[in-house]
């Protein structure tokens, strides 16, 4: 079937071929061996498609119905590189729902792409949840670069930290080359510009040789709005239900099952494919499902399945602002077994008492006892009223283990949702920074830092885009605004479209080489090895955590090896503090305000002895950790 253009005479039109080689689970385009490939769509709201080769010859040929909404096509003579559409029976031409790779953008041709890889890490097992230290960071504003081979020069530096898991915002395409990632179009092609397919695994190789594991965020509740053509194909979105930032998928409605398959077939392939370590699935309270089997639930026993096949320890992690417990919880127990869940509400206690802040969501926090509560049960919100919300809120999390909860003092929400996008490096006096990484690091919870935490970043991590849509563009900015409507932040919100604002996101790797960035970044080295040698650190006692005068927590922890006594004290001025101890002797191990931290100097001793309460004094902003003997 010749192409209606004219080709060039050496190159030999692609032709079809009978079906029976495609995988029937898998949509896209493969290559199936020497110069053959197949294509296979879900399109029930088309009568009839066309595959379209665009280059390096063009061509189109009809595809072979295969029942319920799936079309087929085997192509001869065509090789990696070449472009495709999807013409449907309206004549309009789209990409691939399911492209690997989008060279061009989320509205150009498909790429058929080489899956073949050069892997080195056939050892690599994985890393245990329970150990794990978490470093969140976006690979456009990593690196000057903004790509992953130049992100792959910092791994060095991360392992020597004391880092485990890197966490990789979203990279599935979206439109331009400025985006957080939340605005993915295509879920199975990696962002072009930052490296496309064969840049993301050199990434998780090389992380790997690094003895760090990857974990990628993975966004099932929406897709972008620009090059979003998915809805001209099926029925992949559902108007039954709503999200903030686009269309809800179609989990439980009519013909929903392919939609599932598509879903967790873009998971599995994540962590066989590209050897992923894990998955952190945004926003889950807006992934909506009343299918007697939950979609989080289908989806963590399909990953967790190909991790026992592959042998390696694979995690799926979950995003949430519901406080529901059930996230983690066994299914045979009615939950959906996914293997660690966001806690917010730790982030929002720490956060109040940190900055003394009380509007938007914030006006539901603020007092030593909420942060005293989040250090001993997870949530602070467990069936309370919400203020905020105006309505009850959460589910007690106090009996879920502490190494299923992700804690953090900075993320890219936390930070990139406020008007300026200001970190603490710029938001908080040092000694308040010090405290903030002694709560996240010495808490029985699996901490992550956000990229430049550790030493202080002063940059903002502003929200940023680079639509081509211009009345999209003014959404987005007037969206932006509207959001802040809540909070009492002054000033110009940073116009998200502009390079500018982008440019001011990226980080600065040479200061944490200078002054107190230097030192607070030993102090969270400091910090991460002290959790790995001593774990009494990751054990949780339900009381373990007690508010000691108006503005100071105590915890104690302990294992058959150690006990452990760490305090954090908030206030801006020095104060004595009676903290309830076990008798004995007790070593001063680490105290944030001593000379060696930059401080003011240490106020507590070297040793010290308890008679059933040890009398400290505390410099303002300060933490100190103790053991027994």
């Amino acid at each position: 079937m010749e192409g209606s253009l004219q080709r060039k005479e050496e190159l030999r039109l692609p032709q079809p071929s009978p079906l029976g080689e495609i995988d029937e689970l898998s949509p896209g385009a493969f290559l199936l061996g020497s110069r053959r490939a197949g294509f296979r769509v879900w399109a029930p709201f088309a009568a009839a498609v066309e595959l379209h080769l665009t280059a390096p010859v063009e061509n189109r040929l009809p595809m072979t119905p295969a029942g319920e909404g799936w079309f087929h096509a085997i192509v001869n003579g065509i090789e990696p590189g070449a472009r495709y559409l999807y013409r449907l029976d309206d004549g309009v031409e789209f990409p691939d729902p399911a492209s690997r790779s989008q060279p061009d953008g989320v509205h150009a041709a498909s790429e058929l792409v080489e899956d073949a890889f050069h892997w080195t890490d056939s050892g690599w097992r994985g890393v245990s949840l329970a150990g794990s230290i978490f470093y969140e960071l976006h690979v456009g504003t990593y690196t000057p670069e903004g790509t992953f081979d130049a992100a792959i020069a910092h791994f060095d530096y991360l392992a020597s930290l004391g880092i485990t898991t890197i966490e990789v915002m979203p990279v599935a395409q979206f439109p331009g080359s400025r985006n957080w990632g939340y605005d993915g179009v295509y879920p199975f092609a990696v962002q072009n510009s930052y490296g496309g397919l064969g840049g993301f695994k050199r990434f998780i190789d090389a992380a790997h040789r690094h003895g760090l594991a990857v974990v990628l965020d993975v966004v099932y509740n929406h897709l972008g709005p620009e090059g979003n053509y998915f809805g001209r194909f099926g029925p992949y979105f559902t108007d039954r239900y709503h999200t903030p930032w686009g269309l809800a998928i179609n989990f439980d409605g009519a013909n929903s099952r392919a939609v599932r398959n598509f879903v967790i077939g873009n998971a599995v392939r994540w962590v066989t494919e590209f050897h992923l370590d894990g998955l952190r699935l945004d926003a889950v309270h807006a992934i909506f499902d009343n299918s007697p089997k939950h979609i989080l639930e289908e989806m963590a026993e399909a990953v967790h399945q190909a991790a026992h096949r592959l042998g390696r320890a694979i995690h799926v992690i979950a995003e949430s602002d519901l406080n529901e417990p059930r996230l983690v919880e066994s299914p045979s127990d009615g939950g959906y077994g996914l293997d660690a869940q966001w806690s917010d509400d730790f982030h929002h206690a720490l956060h109040t008492l940190l900055t003394g802040e009380r509007s938007g969501y914030y006006r539901d926090f603020g007092s030593a006892a909420d942060l005293t509560r989040a250090l001993n049960e997870g949530f602070v919100y467990a069936g309370q009223h919400s203020a905020h919300r105006g309505r009850i809120h959460g589910k007690s999390a106090a009996h879920i283990p502490p190494g299923r909860l992700v804690v953090c003092a900075q993320n890219h929400d936390q930070v990139g949702n406020r008007m300026l996008g200001d970190r603490f490096g710029s938001l908080l006096p040092f000694e308040m920074q010090k405290l903030a990484a002694g709560v996240v690091l010495l808490s029985p919870y699996l901490p992550l830092l956000f990229m430049g935490e550790e030493w202080g970043e002063t940059a903002p991590f502003l929200y940023f885009v680079s639509h081509s849509d211009p009345d999209l563009i003014e959404a987005v900015r007037q969206g932006r605004r509207r959001e802040f409507a809540a909070f009492s932040w002054q000033g110009e919100v940073p116009d998200p479209q502009a390079e500018s604002t982008f440019v001011r996101s990226r980080i600065n790797h040479s200061l944490r080489e200078g002054n107190q960035h230097r030192v607070l970044l030993d102090l969270v080295r400091e910090l991460i090895a002290l959790r790995q040698r001593l774990p009494a650190i990751s054990r949780r006692d339900p009381s373990g955590a007690k508010i000691v005068g108006d503005s100071a927590i105590a915890r104690f922890c302990h294992d058959a090896d150690n006990k452990l006594l760490m305090v954090f004290y908030f206030a801006a001025a020095a104060g004595d503090l009676v903290v309830p101890a076990p008798v004995g002797i007790w070593k001063n191990l680490l105290e944030s305000s001593s000379r060696r931290w930059a401080g003011p100097g240490s106020l507590v001793a070297e040793q010290l002895r308890s008679t059933g309460e040890l009398h400290l004094r505390m410099a303002p902003g300060s933490f100190v950790l103790c053991q027994a003997g």
